[in-house]
């Protein structure tokens, strides 16, 4: 089966068949706080409406007068289309619900590898943000990011973090899902790469080690993995259509390395090419394990 017909099969079906009889029954554990939900079928802001009402509602994890970090992907000059940047409408369906909740202020941000304001304006997140209230910053200028150290950090024990994810109450982590040529595979955890000044070196330092450290320097209150368009291969950039996957689906979790553990299923890659996501588990920095999780699964 290839990827394009595994999507037809739902990824809900492929998450039920793997856990059965092993996922936590609803009866054991609170239904109404899930430890990830899976939503499949509907539009960006439909899905995450449905999804965070599932993890309990954005006033779970945003307080009034909080300052709020969104971190999207929004590093390349490409438009929606083309997978290589998270969706606009999910952002601003985010912001607008975070500012519902009372925040005093929503930040959107991240360090882009292409030009950063081409691939704001391109990628349609800066009008998507803006529109819905938010603060869209550029993560261009070195003075912006504090310098932090980390000694439980396996390979990264010093850098540079945007002084607004340091700072803010909450931060939510919206990655678009795609394949990476280092990496293997871009979700939850890749995609905080974009809070740090220097991204060559945690190249230099093996992936493997550094993508995991970055939880140490400020672990995500929320994540939200966008897979309404899916780049199958040729990531993290693309540029051709035949790589992308209308799935239409999304991955809510508080737990960064959950949500790659079912990232990873839906892309169906071999779990075993994706390292950080084993070395964060080995870490204990999250659950990789999805039979141990109370799932929630929405189908639209």
């Amino acid at each position: 089966m290839n990827r394009r017909d595994f999507l037809k099969t739902g990824f809900l079906s492929a998450l039920a068949v793997s856990a059965i009889g092993k996922t936590v029954n609803a009866a054991e554990k609170n239904e109404s706080a899930p430890d990830l939900v899976a939503i499949h079928g509907g539009t960006p802001e439909i899905m995450w409406q449905e999804g965070i009402k599932a993890m309990g509602g954005i006033e779970k994890f945003v307080k009034k007068g909080s300052k709020v970090v969104v971190k999207p992907n929004i590093a390349w000059t490409q438009p929606p289309e083309y997978a290589a940047n998270t969706n606009p409408e999910l952002v601003a369906a985010i912001v607008r619900d975070v500012l519902k909740a009372g925040a005093s202020e929503v930040i959107v941000f991240d360090h882009s590898c292409d030009n950063g304001p081409d691939c704001y304006r391109v990628s349609g997140v800066a009008d998507a943000a803006t529109g819905a209230g938010a603060k869209v910053l550029h993560a261009t200028d070195r003075k912006t990011y504090r310098k932090v150290e980390k000694t439980q950090a396996k390979a990264l024990t010093s850098a540079e973090v945007f002084s607004a994810v340091l700072d803010c109450d909450t931060f939510i982590n919206v990655p678009i899902l795609k394949h990476h040529g280092g990496a293997q595979m871009t979700g939850a955890m890749k995609n905080l790469m974009g809070m740090v000044w220097d991204r060559r070196i945690m190249h230099k330092k093996n992936l493997r080690n550094t993508i995991p450290d970055l939880l140490y320097y400020r672990k995500p209150d929320l994540n939200v993995v966008d897979a309404y368009r899916m780049m199958m291969a040729h990531g993290p950039r693309g540029g051709n259509l035949r790589d992308v996957a209308l799935g239409k689906f999304m991955l809510i979790s508080a737990d960064p390395v959950a949500a790659d553990a079912a990232a990873v299923k839906l892309l169906q890659f071999n779990e075993n090419d994706v390292l950080y996501l084993q070395e964060a588990a080995d870490r204990k920095l999250g659950c990789k394990d999805l039979t141990k999780l109370n799932i929630k699964r929405i189908e639209l």
